[in-house]
């Protein structure tokens, strides 16, 4: 290995065509620290600066047999700045696709939040147009989270009862949201 260390680039190259690994090896030692400095240089990363750099001797390694190289050194340099923009525009692509795909969400969660505000407001206002008793059978059972049993005693009433104003306004909601065209959205908000 020690006698590759005297040959020249364009004799390595030689050697290289012929598939010498030890010949690529050196290749390898001599431009890998030069290599990385410049594509540190840009990417101000140690491991990208050393994934880029790999690439490019692998690509030297796959291509051996077509290459026709004046300067390996400047080859080399060319092939590593390449990579570099290569990288840092694919990274950009993937931050904007990625802001891209974060904004898309923001706009349908706020749609979402919007819509179900107006279907509770909806819901809402359903809700106040019930009987008293009915009316409030359902904010304990739906906004208090309240069981009939409780809902009975806490009203002083039969859990028949309870049950009766329970399906009462449940029944009208079901209509009322019908007649409107949103109950199949509603009853997702209603069911808990």
């Amino acid at each position: 290995m020690g006698v590759y260390v005297n040959f020249s680039d364009q004799k390595l190259l030689g050697e290289l065509r012929l598939g010498n690994r030890v010949a690529f090896t050196e290749l390898f030692n001599r431009y890998w620290k030069k290599l990385l400095a410049i594509s540190y240089t840009y990417t101000k990363d140690r491991s990208s600066s050393e994934e880029i750099v790999q690439e490019v001797f692998i690509g030297l390694w796959n291509r051996k047999n077509q290459l026709d190289i004046k300067s390996l050194e400047a080859y080399l340099a060319t092939a590593v700045k390449f990579s570099v923009f290569k990288s840092i525009h694919q990274q950009k692509r993937r931050e904007e696709l990625a802001m891209l795909n974060y904004q898309t969400e923001l706009v349908a969660l706020d749609e979402e939040k919007i819509h179900a505000k107006f279907l509770q407001e909806y819901i809402d206002g359903i809700v106040e147009q019930l009987p008293e008793k009915c009316r409030l059978v359902f904010k304990y059972s739906r906004n208090d989270g309240l069981s009939i049993p409780e809902i009975a005693k806490e009203m002083d009433i039969a859990e028949k009862t309870v049950e009766a104003h329970l399906t009462k306004a449940l029944k009208t909601l079901k209509k009322d949201l019908n007649n409107s065209g949103t109950f199949l959205i509603a009853l997702s908000l209603l069911i808990k």
